[in-house]
This record gives structure tokens, sequence and C-alpha cells, in this order.
């Protein structure tokens, strides 16, 4: 059985410091992230009230956001930057966004590879 090549390596080396990198990143600098809104929520909501019923937010006034309707997959797994809506996940739905772009990323890259064959 042969030995990768050091350029192999080098490229294993990097991308596993990489992932390393980017999974810290998202899990931990996300805790750090405002949780106010951002400029485009903002400006949406200007000329409007916001008030707090049991059925949730209601807004009274004239603005761009009065119009808004909830997103379709406003509710799923990582809604909010969450996982399951959980307050304390916001780390955990950034680790698991972190792995899925990489796991499809490297599959669509082994599949285009595969397909161009080992000549090209």
């Amino acid at each position: 059985m042969s030995r990768p090549s050091t350029a192999g390596r080098r490229r294993s080396r990097f991308l596993v410091a990489f992932l390393l990198v980017a999974l810290v990143v998202a899990g931990g600098l996300s805790y750090l992230a405002s949780s106010a809104p951002d400029g485009l929520d903002t400006v949406t909501l200007h000329g409007c009230e916001v008030t707090e019923t049991p059925a949730g937010e209601q807004l009274d006034g004239t603005c761009v956001a009065q119009h808004a309707t909830d997103h379709p997959l406003g509710s799923g797994p990582l809604a909010d930057y969450t996982v399951g809506g959980g307050a304390g996940s916001v780390g955990i739905a950034g680790i698991v966004g972190v792995l899925v772009t990489v796991l499809l990323a490297g599959g669509l890259f082994r599949l285009l590879r595969r397909r161009r064959g080992p000549s090209d």
C-alpha cells in the first residue's frame, strides 16, 4: 500500500484545520451575535407600533411589515438560528449548518470529480 503524497497530506491537514476553525467560529462565536433586529427589520417597522399579544406580535400603524407573512419554513428544525427553538442552541445550529454545508459541498465535488475522470 502506498503512502499519500506530501501534497495530499498537506491538503488533508489544511482541510481538517479549516473545518475545525469553521466549527469553532460557528459554535462559539455565534453566542456573541446580536439578537437585536438588523437594519432591514428596523426599516420595515418604521411607522408601526409592535404590541405583544397572547397570539404573538401585532403591528399597528402603517409600515411595510404590515404585509409580511411568516416563511413556510419558519417552524423548521433550524428556524431563528436555533435547534428546535431552544434559546441556548444557537451554537449547535451553527455547527449543524457547517457540517451540512461541508457534507453537501464535499459530495458535490466528489461527484463532479468522478464524472470528469482521473485523467482530466
